[in-house]
């Protein structure tokens, strides 16, 4: 078991992390930043996500995580920590409603650097739109796909995982362990590559989904300036050899035994 972060008591930080995220850089221009922040603000299920700001040439999202300290339980309405042995009425936290998606063709989505309302028309189909055949390029090849993410969930994993830089130096040591001590698979890979920031793997599945947790509500739309709604970065199919999700239709197929 790795070593616990300097608590003193029962708090908020057993349940969730108030962090800032870095973007991107300013020098991206908006069209960049505006397909990374909306991609990155639409993975709401385990982020609550506050103020989009600058500074230092750098874009930035305050946040909150909500993924639990792995050294907590809860059991007949009492928190306690593994860790030290403290114990407190168990609370669940309050979060911020954050929809991506609203009535009929309207949504919420990032346009130069902040969030805001706009609606999208649904694109136009043809009046006899011939049926998409099984295997086809245009075809959405994850529909059926079985990959997972590490909680075994099955389906569109590439949407309900992302690898976030959280602003973090290393004198914030405190900060750094809170982190780090986060509960796998939901907040897992932490690791450090420079000085002012760390890096970490999270499950939080995208608000742009579709019901059923596989196809894009975004696909297919544009903004008033012709721009494509959906980020870019997720209209770009993986290559063969890329480290891939258990299952993914991208992946090496294993040759059959002979």
């Amino acid at each position: 078991m790795s070593t616990p972060p300097p608590c003193t008591a029962i708090g908020r930080q057993c349940t969730a992390l108030k962090v800032t995220l870095r973007i991107g850089s300013l020098d991206e221009g908006d069209t960049s930043l505006d397909h990374e922040s909306t991609w990155l603000l639409g993975h709401t299920q385990h982020i609550t996500f506050l103020d989009l700001w600058e500074g230092e040439g750098d874009l930035y999202v305050d946040a909150v995580l909500h993924v639990p300290c792995r050294f907590l339980s809860r059991e007949d309405g009492t928190a306690r920590c593994a860790a030290y042995g403290y114990e407190a009425p168990a609370v669940t936290p309050r979060r911020r409603t954050q929809l991506r998606q609203l009535n009929g063709d309207w949504f919420n989505l990032v346009n130069r650097r902040r969030m805001v309302t706009r609606r999208l028309p649904a694109p136009a189909q043809p009046r006899r739109a011939l049926p998409v055949l099984a295997g086809a390029e245009s075809a959405n090849p994850c529909a059926d796909a079985p990959c997972r993410t590490a909680d075994n969930r099955q389906g569109a994993a590439c949407c309900r995982d992302l690898q976030v830089e959280i602003m973090c130096t290393r004198r914030q040591r405190t900060l750094e362990a809170l982190v780090r001590s986060r509960r796998s698979p939901y907040l897992c890979k932490v690791s450090r590559e420079g000085e002012f920031s760390i890096d970490a793997e999270m499950i939080s599945a995208c608000g742009y989904l579709e019901p059923g947790g596989v196809n894009c509500t975004l696909h297919g739309r544009t903004r008033a300036d012709g721009r494509p709604a959906k980020p870019d970065l997720c209209s770009e199919w993986p290559g063969k050899q890329k480290v891939l999700h258990p299952g993914c239709v991208f992946g090496r197929r294993r040759r059959a035994a002979r």
